[in-house]
């Protein structure tokens, strides 16, 4: 409940900085007389939209997951298989400190596992078909540890405020540029013309390419952690040779749908593609878990 209310408070935190800011500068101001452009209604409006589709999907992110995967909740375990799952989960939670988070199998054939949902006591963590095929039991537990740590960080609501706050950029500055390209360079003085929407349009989908770019940026950053928290959870040489497990199957890539692939255990990339990497290569994240040593266990986190 604590992140939800950071969530909003920050929301509107950006809104009153931005908005005060640009007053003292005479931003606002200034355009007003060269464009007719109401800054602080447009800064409200941006704020409105580019946060309240982040907290949406935030908060139904668990429905959407289970309709996108298919994954079954795990109610009452069919077989020995599901009942080590749930009492994994189960044992991770109570030392991560965080409630049970809803157990689920999706069928597929890759090896992955993703967690996601809008409150750290309140998630669901899935594992593919694929993954209790293929790995061990060791092997597994250190996955669900590293979900389970994606989980107790917060990392669902930290991505959707980061996500928030460049959907409100993204939004304001577009229309921005749009409006200065309208009225200042094409001297366009009745409503909007079609070069404002052509120039919004083309801002839009080119600050929206380099938010992207900042937010793949927390996403490996969180994998890292998410990492030496699942080492933490279940042991780094099970980390280790889970992700091993994950370069065998390489030639394999994960198919999550993008509501949630940013938070499964693998993905790839190289290039400039990496700019765009939700998860780091799996050799940089084995080196980090090599370098790092032996991790210390983690202490039970007391709920708020």
């Amino acid at each position: 409940m604590k992140r939800i209310f950071l969530f909003l408070i920050t929301n509107f935190a950006i809104l009153f900085v931005l908005s005060i800011t640009m007053q003292l500068l005479g931003i606002d101001r200034m355009l007003a007389q060269e464009t007719g452009l109401n800054l602080q209604g447009l800064l409200l409006m941006a704020g409105i939209f580019g946060f309240g589709g982040s907290f949406i999907s935030l908060v139904i992110s668990k429905w959407m997951a289970k309709m996108a995967t298919g994954a079954q909740v795990i109610e009452i375990p069919a077989n020995m298989t599901e009942r080590w799952l749930v009492d994994t989960v189960k044992r991770q939670a109570e030392k991560a400190g965080i409630g049970m988070p809803e157990v689920a199998v999706y069928d597929a054939p890759e090896i992955n596992a993703f967690a996601t949902g809008w409150n750290r006591n309140d998630a669901l963590v899935a594992v593919s078909s694929g993954l209790l095929q293929n790995m061990t039991q060791e092997e597994a537990e250190a996955v669900l540890g590293h979900e389970i740590t994606h989980v107790a960080n917060g990392d669902m609501v930290t991505l959707a405020l980061i996500q928030g706050v460049l959907n409100t950029f993204v939004i304001f500055l577009s229309r921005v540029i749009g409006f200065l390209v309208d009225r200042v360079l094409l001297k366009n003085e009745r409503g909007q013309g079609v070069g404002f929407w052509i120039a919004t349009i083309v801002a839009q989908l080119v600050l929206g390419v380099l938010a992207s770019v900042v937010v793949m940026w927390f996403s490996r950053y969180r994998e890292y952690r998410a990492d030496a928290g699942g080492a933490a959870l279940a042991g780094r040489d099970k980390m280790i040779a889970a992700l091993e497990r994950l370069k065998l199957n390489q030639d394999q890539p994960a198919q999550l749908p993008e509501a949630v692939k940013a938070f499964g255990i693998s993905g790839a990339g190289n290039g400039f593609s990496r700019l765009f990497m939700s998860h780091p290569p799996l050799d940089e994240r084995i080196a980090a878990l090599r370098e790092a040593g032996e991790p210390r266990r983690v202490a039970p986190v007391r709920r708020a």
